[in-house]
């Protein structure tokens, strides 16, 4: 049992909370706490926040729990006050092409930019967390703490990637993705237009060495089938990681986003598994309750399912994807995807089929138990001449 310690209830005799690492589950953490009175620090190593990612169009998801992913973060103290667009339609391809519709009468994502600009998710909540008395203290490496402290530094290692291009246009908005191995393996591609800005990328999940050949298909597929116009284009990439979180803390300090490995092993959709981390880390640290069991509760499930959900897309080929996408079409898309999200019996027969397909050589850094034997961890004996390969300066990304 992970066992936060519990904040002095006195605000002048509080000690200070020590959060590493400004990005949405880092900076969420630090507003709620702050909000109750708690005193927050926040280091960033970087010297502004949002620097490990470019200005590109992603999409915080709201189709996997019954409510709005708005909802939940204003209903947590967060007001969405960053920009953000609705998006209750996506024309989706399959392998051969074929184009589907996919609708919902509420938003299936919300589309919001990363980065370091004025319009970003980072750069609101960021701005909210100074307003709510949240130091954040920028170029500030930090590698030891005292008391309370929460690790929000991203990914570990990396096993998804993407590249693109950022882009101005003349295009009409819209959102399309296409589920091809041929120009994603493992992956899709997408392409997002909102008011003359544009993303374009191409999201990887195995052959990574050859993404600038799969960038150059999404291209060439996009002009083709979606009219895509793109001017002083710019490339950006970056990486992620997923499979399933072993442990929510480290020496004291609790661990939250991606650096847990809280993130949508189908998609990459994991900026509200980050953000909801961060409020659960706060919640403990506040209440004094236990870490392991709300995150446990609340997101281990999904994430579970989610990995299941990976082996079924691998396995189903590009005819099981398309007949997913003309079921989709058919109706209200929503539901749907909430069902895909919802666990089951057949995702609990899946996941350790899944946990074994989909096992890459890592190590985490932060495991100290040389018998975990779970995707992110690999420790010990599990270690192989290919982890080194594996450990590289991650920048991640949420899809």
């Amino acid at each position: 049992m992970i066992q936060a310690p519990t904040v002095c209830a006195d605000p002048t005799h509080r000690e200070p909370v020590t959060v590493i690492g400004a990005g949405p589950a880092g900076l969420a953490c630090a507003i709620v706490l702050a909000r109750d009175g708690q005193r927050v620090i926040v280091h960033e190593r970087r010297g502004r926040v949002g620097a490990r990612f470019h200005g590109d169009f992603q999409g915080l998801e709201s189709w996997s729990d019954g409510i709005d992913v708005l909802d939940e973060l204003t209903s947590a103290g967060i007001r969405p006050s960053f920009e953000h667009h609705a998006i209750s339609r996506v024309t989706a391809f399959d392998g051969w092409g074929g184009r589907h519709e996919v609708r919902s009468d509420k938003p299936l994502y919300y589309l919001v930019r990363r980065g370091s600009g004025t319009d970003t998710l980072d750069h609101a909540l960021f701005e909210q967390a100074q307003a709510s008395g949240v130091e954040v203290r920028l170029s500030s490496p930090i590698k030891s703490t005292s008391g309370p402290a929460v690790v929000a530094t991203g990914p570990v290692l990396a096993n998804v990637m993407a590249v693109g291009y950022l882009f101005e246009t003349t295009m009409p908005d819209g959102q399309w993705a296409c589920f091809s191995d041929r120009l994603a393996p493992g992956g899709y591609a997408y392409l997002l237009v909102r008011n003359g800005q544009g993303t374009v990328a191409t999201c990887l999940f195995r052959e990574f060495t050859h993404s600038d050949a799969f960038l150059a298909r999404t291209i060439a597929f996009f002009i083709e089938h979606a009219g895509l116009d793109m001017r002083a284009a710019r490339p950006f990439g970056g990486v992620g990681n997923y499979g399933p979180p072993c442990r929510g803390e480290h020496e004291g300090r609790l661990l939250v986003g991606e650096h847990a490995g809280f993130q949508d092993a189908l998609a990459g959709f994991g900026m509200r598994y980050a953000l909801r981390s961060g409020v659960l880390a706060a919640r403990s640290l506040l209440e004094g309750s236990d870490y392991d069991s709300l995150w446990r509760r609340s997101l281990l499930p999904a994430i579970r399912q989610g990995i299941g959900n990976r082996l079924l897309y691998a396995k189903v080929g590009d005819r099981g994807r398309r007949a997913m996408f003309r079921r989709l079409a058919a109706g209200d898309a929503r539901p749907m995807l909430a069902k895909l999200y919802r666990p089951s019996l057949l995702g609990r027969v899946l996941y350790p089929f899944a946990r074994r397909h989909g096992r890459i050589p890592q190590h985490d850094p932060d495991c100290c138990d040389n018998a975990c034997t779970c995707l992110r961890c690999l420790c010990g004996r599990h270690i192989n001449s290919g982890a080194a390969a594996s450990r590289q300066d991650p920048r991640p990304l949420e899809f």
